[in-house]
């Protein structure tokens, strides 16, 4: 479920964030979508549009920041 509680974050929420949990955030995300190629890879992700979801989530983060920067 964590997956799903990540992609719900919106870009305001994300921005009231510490760039410490933004960091943290982000490399969870990233895992988590490391993870998610793998299962498309080898044909066992159900929902290939998480994918989609979680690259835009990875962008969000970086993107908030770099302007937190």
């Amino acid at each position: 479920m964590a997956k799903n509680e990540n992609a719900r974050l919106s870009a305001e929420e994300l921005s009231k964030l510490s760039a410490d949990e933004l960091k943290a955030k982000l490399a969870e995300q990233r895992e988590e979508l490391m993870q998610a190629r793998f299962k498309h890879a080898t044909a066992q992700l159900e929902k290939t549009s998480e994918l989609k979801a979680m690259r835009r989530q990875v962008a969000r983060i970086s993107t908030i920041l770099n302007q937190k920067d």
